[in-house]
């Protein structure tokens, strides 16, 4: 497991608590009213829409919420309008790091990346210097907990997924962007309802990062992440587990 992907799976346990669901929520809407207004209000008919929608429903998001998002996207109801920005730099020891955020005041998004960036030991750079570094993936999430481990790997390779990684807790079913429908559909079909299906950015190599830098770093992502117009953070770092743990501790 590379350190970025344990320091999601930490993070992510972190934002289970109540005090963080309201940020959680916060996300999930703004990602459902950008895939309404893109691809329009129907499930159906818009891939994007309907992984926002599952991830709402996974976070027990309430219906009336995701149906205000989905009418606030397509115009029915009037609303803030978003502004979809990617932000991207480098990290304590030169980790690539790619900030996916939704504003709708794009020069205060900017300033504050800027000095999230700078005060953090790292440094913003113009667009293009670290996104090759990395791959648009879909990342589809089953828990292992009462699974038959070999049928549900049996089930999301013979669909078409890349790889399958042993996350501990879970099994993480990487698929290509064209196959991440197909592959989730036939998992659920076959009863491995996943607990979180999304698409992603991985990274193609990691850099390895220890002592006061890697801790420099992880508050540097601490910063990003819990930007209220931040979606997503993703980097390229590796780290010993035992460090990461105690950082996140």
């Amino acid at each position: 497991m590379s350190g970025h992907s344990k320091w999601s799976t930490i993070k992510r346990k972190k934002e289970q608590k109540d005090a963080a669901r309201g940020k959680i929520f916060t996300r999930i809407v703004k990602e459902i009213t950008i895939a309404a207004r893109q691809g329009g209000g129907s499930v159906d008919s818009n891939p994007r829409l309907r992984t926002a929608v599952l991830a709402a429903k996974a976070e027990n998001v309430p219906q009336a919420n995701i149906d205000r998002a989905v009418a606030r996207g397509t115009g029915e109801l009037d609303g803030v309008q978003y502004e979809e920005l990617v932000y991207e730099g480098y990290g304590p020891s030169g980790v690539a790091l790619l900030v996916e955020a939704v504003t709708d005041n794009k020069n205060r998004t900017t300033s504050e990346m800027r000095h999230a960036f700078t005060k953090n030991g790292g440094n913003m750079g113009e667009t293009g210097c670290v996104a090759w570094m990395f791959d648009q993936k879909g990342t589809i999430v089953v828990d292992k907990n009462g699974v038959d481990e070999d049928e549900a790997m049996m089930v999301a390779l013979d669909a078409g997924a890349e790889d399958i990684l042993d996350e501990g807790d879970t099994l993480d079913v990487l698929t290509s962007l064209s196959d991440f429908e197909s592959v989730r559909t036939r998992l659920e079909e076959n009863g491995f309802a996943p607990v979180r299906a999304e698409i992603g950015r991985i990274p193609q190599s990691t850099v390895a990062v220890a002592g006061k830098e890697a801790e420099q770093l992880l508050r540097l992502m601490e910063v990003l992440e819990d930007h209220d117009d931040v979606q997503h953070v993703y980097a390229n770092f590796d780290m010993d587990d035992k460090m990461l743990e105690e950082l996140n501790g």
